[in-house]
């Protein structure tokens, strides 16, 4: 299939092991064909990774950036990626960054793509006695710090991942449930919102559903019947410079992928941009 010259689509998705769920991957792009794919949760080292696969499929560039059986995020492209760098936070190098440019057929200039991991913060809404959600408050406050200081959103600028936060009342099955819950506590939720707000950066799937309207991408594996239930959350996101914004053609969260044999407990997301 030629790459489109009127729009480019670009995928985010926590697919919880690219090895055991490459099947699924090659379903996914074979269905949908996004221009590119940032996979986060990867779980595995750089020469693990099939490479081979996404080149079978239609995609020669990759970039990766894993590590042994946790976190690491990736690019796949069919159009070439340039400019590729990695940011450690935290003083960490636990792979959770992955950044890379590409120039879209017809574009004028070229587009900064940046693919976030970022921690998840265990079960345990307390930074005194839970360094996992202490380590995930100062991984959203150094972003936003990082994303301020080097004004990453002055270009053409697009930020996607599993944020791991679900921000607004109607990111969440019940707001009142779970206010102490972690990835809806106020305070992950405020820091995602200076986060936000240092870019500053638009929330694309937002410009589409409207804040009022029930919006998942997660939906734990621990519920027997998470379709019919739908208890989910809006861990993964799609976040533009205000230079994009007006060139947003379209969102879609692909939530018949949770439903394939042996998923990841996320859903893909694509968003389709103006050329």
């Amino acid at each position: 299939m030629p790459l489109s010259t009127a729009a480019l689509s670009i995928a985010t998705w926590n697919i919880n092991s690219v090895r055991l769920r490459i099947d699924l991957v090659a379903r996914f792009l074979g269905e949908r064909r996004p221009d590119v794919l940032c996979l986060q949760e990867t779980k595995c080292r750089d020469a693990e990774f099939p490479l081979s696969a996404f080149h079978k499929l239609g995609y020669p560039h990759v970039e990766i950036s894993g590590q042994k059986g946790y976190h690491g995020v990736a690019i796949a492209s069919r159009l070439p990626l340039f400019d590729v760098g990695k940011r450690s936070f935290c003083d960490k190098e636990d792979c959770r960054h992955l950044a890379a440019s590409l120039l879209p057929v017809g574009a004028a200039r070229p587009l900064r793509l940046h693919n976030f991991y970022v921690p998840a913060g265990g079960d345990e809404p307390d930074p005194l006695i839970n360094p996992k959600f202490a380590h995930k408050l100062a991984f959203l406050d150094e972003m936003a710090a990082w994303m301020k200081e080097s004004a990453v959103a002055a270009e053409d600028a697009m930020l996607v991942g599993d944020l791991n936060v679900a921000p607004l009342e109607q990111d969440v099955w019940s707001h009142k449930a779970l206010l102490r819950v972690v990835s809806h506590t106020p305070i992950e939720v405020e820091k995602f919102g200076v986060m936000q707000e240092a870019g500053p950066w638009v929330d694309a799937m937002r410009r589409f559903v409207p804040e009022h309207e029930k919006l998942y991408t997660w939906w734990s594996y621990r519920a027997r019947e998470w379709e019919a239930s739908d208890r989910g959350r809006r861990l993964d996101h799609v976040l533009v410079s205000d230079s994009l914004a007006p060139r947003l053609r379209g969102v879609s969260v692909e939530k018949g992928a949770r439903s394939w044999d042996r998923p990841s407990d996320h859903a893909p997301v694509i968003v389709t941009l103006d050329v």
